[in-house]
């Protein structure tokens, strides 16, 4: 499996381990922690003999699960250790062959936890015996929403077992789950691992309607061997991944509404080196085994600083060297400071090429930094191929320029509060006026969003 020695994370986490303690642990993706917890779970495994499902993995994501369920297979091999992923995104058969699967019975389940519960209701899961539960990626789970499905899925286990929480952040909602789940725990608190020397960090101070004439710009003089963009906005993908195949290079997507079967397509496809860039929405950032990359692209900056940490730290992996390029808009400034702060050292921000025109000015201080000039053209590469000529005639002032379209999740967020404000503003207009424009509106009003039936058990939450 190419372990010469034991991560920091294996070395301490390990005995503690087999020692049959519950433990929390603090180590980012990237660190060893699967092997920390799967080797000497499957070394139990195998020298007890249990007859029963003795394991239960609890994951944020589809992907984890597959890379986890990958990972028993190649560990366990010569133990006779059997498992299963569960998950949700797939077809009807899918959810029967994980049934037949539960029924039958594997010595170590990893799941998501929409998924689990959803087959627990049917009564056909049996975790009476239960020895070993594992939460990884602890606060991406509650980060998810995931909180209430882990309570109700742990309610139903034994209470004696063993217990091991692994979480990258040990925010307090974290504590406060092990102070609920664990008993007596030993710790594991290794800090966060700084980026490698050998990678080269840019950040670029660019209006949204900048980054994909930037982006272009940039691959123009850049030696690609393999790249990933990384994209907070599921609608960019599509359009970078257009650019990108315009420019020469082989590119594929990777977001939430593919099916699972494309999505494993994509990212199989990228592993086998068939195209040189991925481009994913943050459903990639973490627990997906990709790494050794010539380049990471940050089209969004990341929300959390950690994250950029995980992402930026796919390259230069071996002592050999990468890049990593950030773009930052005016409203994620303050995001900046915090990566800065995490990893101690100052970031370079390189000015834009000369016939960009002037990108927003660096305010850290500020979390709405710029916010209140509203630009056009918030989609990436709308407008002028030169992303700063029209804000340098018009000086970006202008507060009712169309265009500036909040992003995916906060148009869905945010949608009844815009019906209030449509609604007070048409107060505003005469009533006669009024009642001409909005006759046939109100038929409207109730369609669209979800329903009850999306949540049915044949069809559980995704993770």
């Amino acid at each position: 499996m190419g372990y010469n020695k034991p991560t920091p994370v294996q070395e301490q986490a390990i005995p503690l381990i087999l020692d049959q303690k519950d433990l929390i642990a603090c180590a980012q993706t990237g660190t060893g922690k699967t092997a920390a917890y799967l080797l000497p779970l499957i070394d139990r495994i195998s020298h007890e003999g249990y007859n029963h499902t003795s394991t239960l993995i609890l994951v944020p994501t589809r992907e984890l699960a597959k890379q986890i369920d990958e990972q028993v297979e190649g560990f366990g091999y010569f133990a006779s250790v059997s498992s299963i992923a569960i998950y949700g995104g797939n077809k009807g058969d899918d959810w029967e062959q994980q049934k037949r699967a539960l029924t039958t019975g594997a010595d170590i389940i990893i799941a998501t936890p929409g998924r689990l519960l959803s087959h627990m209701a049917m009564g056909y899961v049996k975790l009476d015996k239960l020895n070993h539960l594992v939460l990884d990626e602890a606060d991406k789970m509650l980060d998810m929403g995931f909180m209430d499905d882990l309570i109700k899925i742990i309610g139903q286990l034994p209470k004696q077992r063993q217990t091991l929480l692994f979480s990258a952040t040990m925010p307090r909602k974290i504590r406060d789950l092990a102070q609920q789940i664990l008993q007596q725990p030993a710790e594991v608190n290794l800090a966060i691992s700084k980026p490698a020397e050998g990678i080269d960090q840019r950040l670029y101070l660019t209006y949204d309607n900048q980054k994909l004439p930037l982006l272009e710009h940039l691959l123009r003089n850049l030696e690609v061997l393999n790249m990933i963009i990384f994209t907070s906005r599921k609608s960019n993908v599509s359009q970078i991944v257009r650019s990108l195949k315009k420019m020469g290079f082989t590119a594929e997507g990777i977001q939430s509404d593919m099916t699972q079967e494309e999505r494993e397509w994509a990212l199989q496809g990228f592993k086998n080196k068939q195209y040189q860039i991925l481009v994913a929405t943050d459903i990639l950032s973490r627990g997906i085994d990709i790494d050794s990359l010539s380049h990471v692209v940050n089209f969004d900056m990341p929300q959390d600083a950690e994250d950029y940490v995980h992402r930026v730290g796919r390259t230069a992996r071996a002592a050999s060297t990468g890049v990593a390029i950030t773009f930052v808009n005016e409203k994620d400034m303050f995001r900046v400071q915090k990566v800065e702060r995490l990893i101690e050292r100052e970031l370079p921000k390189l000015p834009l090429p000369e016939d960009f025109g002037p990108g927003p000015k660096y305010e850290p201080g500020r979390r709405d930094a710029g916010s209140h000039r509203h630009r056009s053209g918030s989609k990436p590469g709308a407008g002028s191929s030169r992303g700063g000529e029209n804000r340098k005639s018009h000086g970006g002032r202008n507060k009712n320029r169309s265009g500036n379209k909040p992003s995916q999740a906060s148009a869905e967020g945010k949608a009844n509060q815009q019906v209030q404000v449509t609604g007070d503003q048409q107060a505003q207009q005469p009533r006669k006026k009024r009642n001409n424009r909005n006759r046939n509106r109100n038929k409207n009003n109730n369609q669209g969003g979800n329903t009850a039936a999306n949540n049915a058990p044949a069809t559980p939450p995704q993770a």
